[in-house]
């Protein structure tokens, strides 16, 4: 750390160079924080958590009851131990509640003044962050698995919505009316996904093992489909153009919109050139994954080298998005994990479970130093750092 400090001090090294390995250290000391609860509202599972991009303060989750919770992640009691507070929620006797399980929430990525939320009773609906009122409600022939809006959007306000059926939906908040519909999938849609480098770029994965790239601004639509074997397979084989061996349930680009992860049924990862549509061929093992919905999995921001979080049965998986390799599982849940988020301003996750617990997790601020009982084993363990170098007379003598 004082290395950094002294060579930007003298101009020897880029400011972010210095951010960018902190931010990196920090991820790597993810634990369970122990000092901070999230109130548990939920009656049952947790499916989708968002933070809002503007303060990153504001947090909404949505649960299988249906019911839309927001949170302040601000610990405004000035004391350590605290406990993130519900500020409102819409619950089971709102007038405009979800009648079943809400599958996907996100904020409007300009503003904290609305949010959107989807869910199995076929709807999407636009609301008003001050008054929790329905602004705007979007009806739907399928259930809906997922929809999404475009991080970088500044010609267009399309919501792509994933639903039940085969055709990708895409909904214009200005007109309040679906604007136009991608036909291309032969089954329910999973996941969808808008780059947050091209404003027209957007990614679906499919319960038909594809993955496809659209710009919505053409009229065939469809710029890529996903191929695992780079075309190298004959197109007679099954397997020719699909992304993964098993549905698609999860999409998530990198933060700078160059790559794009899949997770999938046959339990893989694989990381795609978001350009050219080619699989890098990345192995990270085997990734487990039996969610027979959308799987929320999330990328870091700002790290010299950037990791991906993946829900992993009742753990998060967490893989150095490059390498693939696996850094670590993160244990505190006692049920499968559907969601998680990740909190780039602090370096911080959030994930959302069946147990109905949100939990937070953060970096750790220092190195544990062992009980004396422990001392003699753990010694070799201990970051030099912090290890004791002073010496007695005595000992020297």
């Amino acid at each position: 750390m004082l290395g950094f400090l002294s060579a930007r001090q003298a101009g020897l090294d880029d400011p972010l160079h210095l951010r960018r390995a902190e931010s990196t250290r920090r991820v790597l000391g993810l634990e369970l924080n122990k000092d901070r609860d999230v109130e548990r509202v939920h009656g049952s599972g947790v499916n989708t958590l968002d933070i809002e991009p503007v303060e990153g303060r504001y947090m909404l989750s949505g649960g299988s009851d249906g019911v839309i919770v927001l949170y302040d992640l601000q610990n405004s009691s000035r004391q350590p131990y605290y406990t993130c507070k519900a500020v409102c929620s819409i619950g089971r006797s709102h007038p405009d509640v979800h009648k079943y399980s809400v599958e996907t929430v996100q904020w409007y990525p300009h503003d904290t003044g609305m949010f959107t939320s989807s869910s199995f009773d076929k709807t999407l609906k636009i609301w008003d962050t001050n008054t929790l009122q329905a602004a705007d409600v979007f009806n739907f022939e399928e259930t809906v698995y997922s929809h999404h809006m475009s991080p970088v959007a500044t010609k267009h306000c399309l919501v792509a919505v994933g639903t039940r059926g085969p055709k990708v939906q895409l909904c214009d908040l200005k007109s309040g009316s679906c604007s136009h519909i991608l036909q291309g999938h032969r089954q329910e849609i999973l996941a969808v996904s808008w780059s947050p480098r091209y404003e027209y770029i957007l990614a679906t994965a499919s319960a038909d093992s594809r993955v496809k790239l659209w710009d919505v601004r053409r009229a065939s639509g469809c710029l890529i489909t996903l191929d695992q074997h780079n075309g190298k397979k004959s197109q007679a084989v099954e397997s020719a153009n699909t992304a993964h061996n098993g549905k698609v349930n999860g999409l998530c680009f990198t933060s700078d919109g160059l790559h794009l992860l899949t997770v999938g049924t046959d339990n893989r990862m694989r990381l795609w050139n978001s350009s050219n549509g080619e699989n890098t061929l990345v192995n990270y093992g085997k990734v487990y994954n039996d969610s027979r919905k959308g799987l929320k999995f999330t990328v870091s921001c700002g790290c010299s080298s950037e990791f991906v979080f993946v829900p992993y049965g009742s753990t998060i998986a967490v893989y150095t998005v490059y390498s693939g390799e696996k850094i670590t599982m993160l244990k505190g849940h006692y049920k499968n994990v559907d969601c998680c988020v990740f909190q780039s301003n602090f370096q911080e996750l959030y994930s959302g479970s069946r147990d109905c617990n949100i939990l937070a997790w953060v970096p750790a601020l220092y190195e544990p130093v062992p009980d004396d009982d422990e001392e003699t084993t753990t010694k070799s363990q201990l970051n030099p750092a912090f290890e004791d170098a002073w010496s007695s007379s005595d000992e020297e003598g």
